[in-house]
């Protein structure tokens, strides 16, 4: 059995966000049983959580609703204190909780979320928003609102300034978002599902976007996403999630066009494909297992069709597939599997 190491593919760019061990578990309101018994449950939203933002690079993260990855995000971004493992910015360990340090934080972390419209205060204009992030990171200056706006294609920037975030289209208000985390002059931006709002026609714009931004300031990205189709076109590392944990990783093309990792390969099945119409897929049964008490072993042993005595009994470590870095959390890669 060869043990995958715990590093990333190999980057050109240096390590500018990076977690290890990262574990964030929700305590869940006790009843009268658990008061009486004196027991505390918790959902184990994430689970041992390593990775590795680099500069000049873009990281998927992908997996279904409630696997975790948002919570990875807002981790990231000091919005939740993590229950166990670290977070290192330039190999600096951070944990902040609000006041002048989080906002230098900020300055170097910044995040997107997933609804524009939620995201922008509907009685303040464009101008407002801007202003703001500019001037709580000290980098108003002339121009400084016209050049956010050209930098996210919003041209001419008079068009939008005085405009409300109910007057902008999605695509455009979610560049309006962009924007306003561009204001802090961020190293690692944390883009939380930044397309699944829009429509599918406008998707591709502003993935572009990103992509024209992380090469031109050099941005260590991390993309989360349900959809490995947008992974494999934008980034050049994915994280597959699943059930709070990571069950495999390495370069874009090797996870997506020969995923090793059973629940990976469901995603990729599950991806819209005009040459596989009308093709069965073999993919998972049944649903997620519970946060509150997930079953030994691997947790997606339950939904498996490869599954073995061994998968339901140990958990499996990260394995390596190749010798490029693409490793996969599954038994059927130990050399003894059988």
């Amino acid at each position: 059995m060869t043990t995958a190491s715990a590093r990333p593919v190999a980057a050109d760019g240096d390590v500018v966000l990076a977690a290890t061990g990262l574990t964030k578990h929700f305590p869940v309101r006790r009843g009268l049983r658990e008061v009486l018994a004196r027991t505390r449950r918790a959902v184990r939203a994430v689970d041992g959580v390593d990775l590795e933002l680099r500069r000049g690079r873009v990281t998927a993260m992908v997996g279904e609703s409630g696997s975790g990855k948002s919570t990875i995000a807002r981790l990231l971004a000091q919005l939740y204190p993590h229950t166990s493992g670290r977070i290192s910015l330039h190999g600096e360990e951070v944990s902040v909780r609000g006041g002048r340090a989080f906002r230098r934080y900020c300055a170097k972390v910044q995040m997107v979320f997933q609804d524009p419209f939620a995201s922008l205060n509907p009685v303040h204009t464009i101008r407002y928003h801007l202003t703001r992030a500019l001037t709580v990171h000290g980098r108003m200056g002339p121009g400084a609102l016209e050049e956010l706006l050209t930098r996210v294609q919003l041209t001419p920037p008079s068009r939008y300034l005085d405009k409300f975030p109910h007057e902008l289209s999605g695509g455009q208000r979610q560049r309006v978002a962009i924007a306003r985390a561009l204001a802090a002059d961020p190293e690692a931006l944390l883009a939380d599902e930044p397309v699944s709002m829009l429509d599918v026609s406008i998707r591709l714009g502003v993935l572009n976007l990103l992509h024209d931004l992380r090469t031109r300031l050099d941005l260590a990205i991390l993309y989360i996403t349900h959809d490995i189709a947008s992974a494999r076109y934008f980034a050049d590392e994915v994280m597959v999630m699943y059930a709070g944990q990571v069950v495999e990783g390495g370069g874009g093309e090797a996870v997506t066009q020969r995923p090793a990792h059973p629940y990976t390969q469901l995603l990729v099945d599950s991806a819209p494909d005009p040459d596989r119409l009308g093709e069965a897929k073999d993919g998972g049964r049944g649903e997620p297992p519970s946060l509150i008490s997930p079953p030994p072993g691997c947790r997606f042993a339950p939904r498996c069709p490869h599954v073995m005595a061994r998968c339901t009994a140990e958990q499996p470590p990260k394995l390596a597939v190749d010798d490029d870095g693409h490793w996969a959390a599954c038994w059927l890669h130990a050399g003894e599997a059988s």
